[in-house]
């Protein structure tokens, strides 16, 4: 598959806002897995090269928050490893899925996100961290078995699937559960990325020409988030959200 200039451009810049977005709030694979397949990647090896990418952007802000210290280490690594049974179970089924029903899954899971970010559902509300109870560290730590399932299978809007997680049922500040986010998708990513790249054959350099953004957007989102707390991050949330919407109604 051979690329023009300015398909490369696009695929650096979708890479970039889905980096930036993903670190900042969640849902930048509505942007990056689309674009693959508006560029004629099949709709499932896009979903698998997509890994690469957000790998590059994790890692790329998990750097830039290793670097001003780490809240709850602990937490952040029990959490990582509940999610790698699940997203190791949903990138198998990924992989096996047929390009014409992952891409009517793909519109489905669209028509859903659209619908929760429309009646506030996949917001998080508190701006303080709580004390956490026994109960709902158990809680947190299921769900994110289940969390884990979705982000290996598809990845879109794992962001609005994790921060409530973080937030509401935890207890987390905004800042601290986007913190904890990033180092839990890092974890997984790499285990569905694991799975995809055995099992498909992966454009793997059009998943790094991304990755360049990725990087970039990555590394700006938690910049952004260490500087500009909750508010900055909430203000993202709402232009996320915006985004989303228009992409889901004007541009299907």
């Amino acid at each position: 598959m051979e690329l023009a200039a300015w398909e490369v451009v696009v695929l650096i810049l979708a890479g970039l806002a889905g980096g930036f977005i993903n670190v900042m709030a969640g849902g930048g694979s509505v942007i990056t897995v689309p674009v693959m397949i508006f560029l004629g990647v099949p709709g499932p090896i896009a979903n698998g090269t997509n890994r690469l990418p957000i790998l590059a952007h994790n890692i790329s802000a998990a750097v830039t928050y290793l670097r001003h210290g780490l809240p709850q280490w602990g937490m952040i690594l029990s959490l990582s490893l509940c999610a790698i049974p699940g997203a190791v179970a949903g990138a198998l089924v990924g992989v096996r899925i047929p390009t014409e029903a992952f891409n009517l899954i793909l519109a489905g899971v669209m028509g859903v996100v659209l619908l929760l970010m429309l009646s506030g559902a996949g917001a998080s509300q508190a701006s303080e961290a709580s004390p956490i109870s026994p109960r709902r560290r158990l809680a947190g730590h299921v769900l994110m078995v289940a969390a884990g399932f979705w982000g290996g299978f598809i990845q879109i809007g794992m962001g609005f699937i994790l921060l409530p997680i973080l937030n509401r049922v935890l207890g987390l500040d905004l800042v601290a559960a986007n913190i904890h986010k990033v180092f839990i998708i890092l974890v997984y990513t790499v285990s569905a990325l694991l799975v995809f790249g055995s099992q498909l054959q992966l454009l793997w350099w059009i998943g790094a020409i991304m990755a360049i953004g990725n990087t970039v957007g990555g590394w700006l989102g938690a910049r952004l988030t260490l500087r500009g707390g909750d508010d900055i991050i909430r203000r993202v949330v709402i232009f996320a959200i915006a985004g989303m919407i228009v992409k889901l109604i004007w541009f299907p």
